[in-house]
């Protein structure tokens, strides 16, 4: 199997065992982004809003390091600590995508790490 690991100091270090992105046969994997600012190692501070920001340019600073952009996602998952700020995140996760739009799946989860209000992970493909 050809893998390629790519790291960006824009986004958050793994913090276990795992690569901020792992590209095979065209397809990158990116790992699942918390609303962690890279230059401070802190979650960002206000709402859900301003986290689900943080993540989505997070994910945005490892599609660049691929050679890739939002354009590129073919799926997401999204991933709350509560159902009910899903209108909160599809508003501001719109402003990131443009048509045609990539699959997504959405839900809420018991917990997220560091009490995060969202997580969300991406595959693109060259």
């Amino acid at each position: 199997m050809n893998k390629k690991v790519f790291s960006t100091s824009k986004a958050p270090k793994a913090v276990g065992p795992y690569s901020q992105a792992v590209e095979s046969n065209g397809l990158i994997f990116v790992s699942g982004q918390l609303p962690v600012d890279a230059s401070t190692g802190e979650f960002v501070p206000g709402g859900l809003k301003e986290q689900c920001i943080q993540v989505l340019k997070n994910i945005s600073y490892i599609l660049q390091e691929a050679g890739c952009s939002f354009d590129n996602v073919l799926k997401s998952t999204v991933y709350l600590s509560d159902i009910k700020d899903f209108a909160v995140m599809n508003e501001v996760y719109a402003t990131f995508y443009n048509e045609p739009f990539p699959a997504r799946v959405a839900f809420a989860v018991v917990s997220l790490p560091k009490g995060a209000l969202v997580e969300i992970d991406v595959i693109a493909a060259r």
